[in-house]
């Protein structure tokens, strides 16, 4: 009960979140939720989309609507992992080594276009991700809390790409595609003022009521029986004949995660099943590899998601 009545209080805050990304990203509801959703599990987002459908906006209206620090960083192919973690240089008035902090000292990193940058560089993250810290010539700098990384980038097939590596991918709680607008809302895209209306968010959250909703996620009631079918559904994508990589148990954590951030975000203190059925593709989807043997065709993000709905459908769903 007790948890319920705090879900009611953050109700309101969550709800305001919502609206401000709902007003940079026009007609996209259930993109927005997600993108809450991952915020509030702690965890980090993979938006990948053809050029031109919001990415960046969605990604910046997210970092804006939190009085949070916050750093864009547009990934090249010449961009160096000093780049992005910083750099130890000698200060000769001291005589001593400094380090001089990188960009991913931030409470949110937009890592824009992520898969323009060589594997060198986006392994630059790995630790960042998973840890909350980085180490930088055998010491360690731990990240402030909240810490989120948005990235952003073109599907793989687009030339000039380095497609992210299975152990990257895996440090991303979610992967969301934001789709072309319908008729109604590109009509009001078309008609604005232009510009991106990201800059017109304000911030309705700061960072210690965020840390305070995040560990409010955890309260979250999640019977055991649907933790057997979470576990039932991450089994089969090891066992799938069409798999090569079935799902983590880093993925089959993310994916209780996700589940108790959407109960709160609904304004629940519990966990449903229509919960984990919709997220199973955001947060498995990028998971998985499809068998080598398979066609050209068969390899497609389309494909990844086929096999998960059909997996879905073969297990049972607890009353």
């Amino acid at each position: 009960m007790a948890v319920m009545l705090a879900a009611q209080v953050a109700l309101s805050k969550l709800n305001e979140l919502e609206a401000s990304l709902n007003s940079a990203l026009r007609g996209k509801p259930e993109v927005v939720r997600l993108s809450t959703v991952c915020l509030l599990a702690r965890g980090h987002l993979l938006i990948e989309d053809v050029p031109g459908v919001g990415k960046t906006t969605l990604a910046q209206a997210m970092a804006r609507s939190v009085h949070c620090s916050f750093h864009r960083l547009q990934f090249t192919s010449d961009m160096l992992p000093s780049d992005v973690l910083g750099v130890t240089i000698y200060n000769a008035h001291s005589q001593e080594f400094e380090f001089k902090p990188g960009p991913i000292f931030t409470n949110f990193l937009l890592a824009d276009e992520i898969n323009r940058a060589t594997p060198k560089t986006q392994s630059a993250l790995l630790e960042a991700m998973n840890e909350t810290q980085i180490t930088i010539d055998g010491r360690s700098y731990p990240l402030e809390q909240p810490f989120m990384v948005l990235a952003t980038q073109n599907p793989v097939e687009h030339h000039g790409t380095y497609p992210l590596p299975e152990s990257q991918l895996d440090r991303f709680l979610m992967r969301i595609r934001i789709g072309y607008p319908d008729r109604e809302a590109e009509r009001e895209i078309v008609r604005s003022s232009g510009g991106s209306h990201a800059d017109e968010i304000r911030s309705v959250l700061s960072s210690a009521e965020l840390v305070r909703l995040q560990e409010q996620v955890g309260q979250v009631g999640v019977d055991a029986s649907l933790v057997d079918y979470m576990l039932a559904i991450v089994e089969k994508t090891r066992n799938h004949e069409s798999l090569a990589l079935g799902v983590s148990p880093r993925g089959a954590q993310a994916l209780y995660r996700a589940a108790q951030a959407l109960a709160l975000l609904e304004g629940r203190d519990y966990v449903i099943p229509d919960d984990i059925k919709r997220l199973v593709i955001p947060v498995f989807a990028h998971r998985i590899a499809i068998n080598p043997r398979a066609s050209l065709a068969q390899r497609s993000t389309e494909f990844s998601e086929r096999i998960l709905q059909e997996i879905m459908t073969l297990v049972e769903v607890p009353l």
